[in-house]
């Protein structure tokens, strides 16, 4: 379904259980959208309300092209936040994986109250969480934008990163039993809405405003200390784009921490979603959220 917010943008959403019981929110990574939580949200829904929405760039929410919108963290975490307004929510407890990390902590400085709980599936906020991976995308960061180099950087990268063996990648790579991901539509969908037209440009747009996240880490971290929020931090072991080195960092900021390593890799909601849920349900219920 959608939402239509007051600058004519439509937030596709994926919705479950009634609107009456807490909310959680469920933010995706790169390269997905919301259909990579379309097995936990009947396991979620069964005690809370949930939300999972398209990132701008990603699955179905649409951008009108008379907006002039820049594809930024800033503007993704402005848009979700207008997204609750539009649907009234004022408090969540928030899933944040890959890109939805960034975009939530970003949420959770501008709305510091509203945050009951956060789960960090593979959603990085140090320094140490960054891998090898992020190599060529450093490089981006300090490039100037249209030199040479950039313009390198960014075909190197679209090479790399861009291709249906790069998406398929992501989700097995790690998985000791792939087959868990039994649904190949995840990736093909993923690779598809990323062909689309003039979508290329927009993902290197996000892959180079990445860095301004970074920069922001230690704002996260004092959200993280100041607020004393409940974290549930549940890695895939295997993941070599977001290792867990970043899931042990949070133990320096979390007073409230559990933490659980799963053998897995990045995409660990597809392959471990039974396990998941119930770490969330029974994170949630020991805490009365």
């Amino acid at each position: 379904m959608y939402a239509k917010l007051p600058n004519d943008i439509r937030v596709f959403y994926r919705e479950a259980g009634p609107p009456s019981n807490p909310t959680i929110l469920l933010l995706h990574g790169f390269p997905s959208s919301s259909h990579q939580f379309q097995k936990l949200l009947p396991i979620l829904s069964t005690k809370y309300h949930v939300l999972a929405p398209d990132l701008p760039g990603f699955g179905f929410t649409e951008i009108p092209s008379s907006l002039d919108f820049k594809y930024t963290f800033a503007n993704f975490a402005t848009t979700i936040g207008s997204f609750l307004d539009v649907l009234k929510i004022e408090k969540f407890a928030v899933y944040v994986f890959d890109y939805g990390a960034p975009t939530g902590f970003r949420l959770a400085l501008e709305r510091p109250n509203a945050v009951t709980a956060i789960i960090s599936q593979n959603g990085n906020a140090y320094e140490e969480g960054l891998a090898e991976f992020w190599d060529p995308l450093k490089q981006l960061w300090a490039s100037t934008p249209g030199s040479d180099e950039d313009k390198n950087l960014r075909e190197t990268i679209t090479g790399a990163i861009l291709s249906f063996e790069a998406t398929k990648w992501q989700y097995l790579n790690g998985e000791p039993e792939a087959d868990k991901i039994d649904d190949p539509a995840s990736y093909y969908l993923d690779y598809a809405l990323l062909s689309r037209p003039g979508n290329k440009e927009i993902q290197l747009d996000i892959f180079r405003d990445y860095g301004t996240n970074v920069s922001l880490y230690q704002k996260f971290q004092q959200f993280m200390r100041d607020s004393k929020v409940p974290v549930l931090a549940v890695w895939g072991k295997n993941d070599v784009i977001f290792p867990p080195a970043g899931a042990e960092a949070f133990k320096r900021d979390v007073k409230d921490l559990k933490l659980v390593l799963l053998d897995g890799g990045h995409f660990l909601v597809q392959s471990h979603t039974a396990e998941i849920g119930k770490l969330i349900l029974d994170f949630f219920a020991e805490r009365g959220i």
